[in-house]
């Protein structure tokens, strides 16, 4: 059965998760739109600087974003001279280590939805005398509803199973930064195979359902590739 610590660290990824998908959604609509249809010449840097995340060692980037964060990196310097509090080692690094470590698999499906939508309807709209918010809000947003779908799910997700970068921004703190990803390592680093089945066994029941949903909506609408 779960422990106390353990569930927890079943909060603690829950809560991270819903947070990162949260502000992914948010900053990464009008970045894919943008992705979507700039013509930008150079446009293939912001693309591949997107999706290293894809290629890169989650140690890597967390090492990264650890030194970023802390005391005498860029961020947490000015962090630190705004008076906040140190963001290494808690909940809020977490998800500023999860929202870029996440950020191409909320995304590219925005971008791919986007793409999709092509310039007529909003050109239909346009000579219809539709404001650039108005066609965004009921043109846009009704036929890239998939996207919006897939790349929620893909971001919850994936940002559920993280190990790496967590570890190395939020440490090992039971209650505070331990998720359940981490909890699993300690039960099998201490020979405790039962409590971690428990958690693995529902981590996986869980992301197998989410990816199913995923793979319903593409056959279903046929409109994001993954």
């Amino acid at each position: 059965m779960l422990t106390q610590q353990d569930l927890d660290a079943l909060l603690i990824t829950l809560q991270l998760a819903g947070v990162t998908t949260l502000i992914l959604l948010l900053i990464g609509t009008p970045f894919a739109w943008w992705l979507a249809r700039s013509r930008w010449r150079y446009k293939f840097l912001i693309e591949a600087v997107v999706a290293l995340p894809l290629v890169l060692p989650p140690t890597v980037l967390g090492f990264y974003m650890l030194i970023a964060l802390g005391p005498d990196g860029p961020v947490g310097s000015l962090v630190k001279s705004m008076g906040g509090d140190p963001l290494p080692f808690s909940f809020t690094g977490l998800v500023i280590g999860s929202v870029f470590y996440s950020l191409p698999f909320v995304v590219q499906p925005l971008q791919n939805a986007f793409r999709a939508i092509g310039r007529r309807p909003l050109e239909v709209a346009a000579t219809l005398r539709a404001a650039p918010l108005d066609r965004f809000f009921s043109v846009v947003m009704p036929l890239a509803r998939p996207g919006f779908l897939t790349a929620a799910v893909l971001g919850f997700a994936h940002t559920l199973g993280e190990f790496g970068v967590v570890l190395m921004i939020g440490g090992n703190i039971p209650g505070e930064t331990q998720v359940v990803s981490i909890a699993i390592y300690d039960h099998v680093e201490a020979l405790e195979y039962g409590q971690a089945h428990w958690l693995a066994g529902g981590l996986l029941a869980l992301s197998f359902v989410m990816l199913m949903a995923v793979y319903a909506l593409n056959r279903r609408f046929t409109v994001v590739r993954l």
